[in-house]
Order: C-alpha cells, then structure tokens, then sequence
C-alpha cells in the first residue's frame, strides 16, 4: 500500500488562538488530530505536549515485539500498534500531569487526541475525547470513533437527538480527555486499510458544524487530498467556524 495526505489546520473565525495540534509523520506510519482545552495558552501546550510525546513513543517502541520490555503492561486486547499507540496517550498523559504539577496557572489544561498507526494494511486507532476518526470507502462514510462527551453519552441513551446536540449549552463538555488524571480510558481499535480508501481525523471545529453527510460529500469527491482539507475548513468557516479546525485525511493506493 502507498499512503499519501494532507492536512489543514485554522483558528476559525471566533477564537483567537490555534489550540489544535496535528502530526504527520509518513515515515513512521503516524498521524495525530489534538484538540486542546484550557485557558491561559494551556489547551495549546496540552495539545503540544501531547503530539510531540506520542511521537516519541512510537519512535522509542519500534520494532519491538509482544515478548520485548515494555514501558507499560502490554495489552492482550490490542496488537502490537494498538500498544505502541496506548504508550504513546499514556506517556503524554504523564507529560501533561507534570506541567501541571510545575505551573499552576496550567491546571485544567487537557487535550483530546485521535492518533492512527499506519503499517503496511493495518491500521491501529487510538482516540480519547471528541475528536474524530471516519473511513470513507467506497460510496459510504463509517465513523470509527466514538466521542467521550457529555451529548454523545445523551444521545447514545435517547435523551438527545444528533440535531438538539450541536446546540445545545453543554455539547463542548467532553467526558474523557488527556488531563494528567489518575485514571485513563483510551479506546483502541484495529482495521484494515483497502486501495481507495481515505481516513479522515479531525477536531470537533469540523464535526460541531457540519453533518456527517456533507462531511461526506467533500472527502468523497474525486478531489486531491489538500482540496479536500481545504474544502473541509472553509465550509466549517461558512458555518460560523466558532471553534478551531483541524483536518488530517490519509489515502492508500495499491503499489
């Protein structure tokens, strides 16, 4: 499989700081959305913090198997990549709990992430918080990730529909994030790429305005992957664009 992509990342049009971060590091198979939260400049270190640890994670973890030494217990449920990934959320999750410790003008900083692990076909997905992953194949677009937010919890019980959500007071509470908390629920998966594909990771700015169905109208239109970040952030922009954007999509083509 050969990977391309292409990224794009804006401040909207009512804030007035960048606190999204992304990575891409073909190299190494690993792309990064971070979205982060917090005030006095702290979202944007929390997200900075959180890119540049998971990166050195999996930098440190290749190569390495099931039976090698591992900086945390290695989880059966996930593969190898499924691993380093969690290294990677953990580690930053440390990172971030230290810069708290050290500044407290940084407390209540966090950070959402959604991180994939390219190798060869598979693919390893990482996400905490309400950042997003989705697949388009084909005609069809599938949300990989689920957000950890208080609407999300609403909808999935009834008590909210999709439409009331993107309205509603509280639908910037999320219910997990990488925050220097003690305890850490990252969910991990696993998939496989196919030739055609694209895999777009992008930050709430995006999915806060625009439904699924447009969103899936761009990343599956016959466009180059830039157009198709470019696309995205500036319809998110004519909707108001009152958070930061950030898109990152991956393609695979057969060699």
């Amino acid at each position: 499989m050969q990977i391309s992509w292409a990224a794009r990342t804006d401040r909207g049009l009512s804030r007035s700081q960048n606190e999204d971060k992304y990575c891409a590091r073909p190299d190494l198979g690993l792309f990064v959305v971070a979205d982060g939260m917090g005030g006095h400049a702290g979202g944007e270190i929390a997200a900075g913090l959180a890119v540049d640890q998971i990166r050195q994670a999996i930098e440190t973890t290749a190569g390495l198997s099931r039976d090698d030494s591992w900086p945390m217990p290695f989880d059966i449920r996930s593969g190898i990549d499924g691993n380093r990934l969690r290294v990677g959320l953990t580690m930053a999750n440390a990172r971030i709990a230290q810069e708290i410790k050290g500044f407290e003008k940084l407390r209540g900083m966090g950070t959402t992430v959604v991180a994939i692990l390219v190798t060869g076909c598979k693919v390893a997905l990482a996400n905490i918080g309400d950042s997003r992953a989705y697949l388009q194949r084909g005609a069809s677009l599938r949300r990989l990730t689920k957000d950890h937010s208080w609407v999300e919890e609403q909808i999935r019980a009834g008590t909210l529909t999709e439409a009331a959500a993107r309205h509603h007071p509280w639908r910037n509470i999320v219910t997990r994030a990488l925050s220097g908390c003690d305890e850490l629920l990252i969910d991990v998966t696993e998939l496989e790429f196919e030739a055609g594909d694209r895999l777009l990771l992008c930050s709430d700015g995006l999915t806060a305005v625009l439904e699924d169905s447009e969103i899936q109208r761009v990343v599956a239109a016959p466009t180059d992957l830039q157009g198709v970040c470019d696309e995205l952030v500036g319809r998110a922009n004519a909707a108001g664009g009152p958070d930061n954007i950030t898109t990152v999509v991956v393609a695979v083509a057969a060699n």
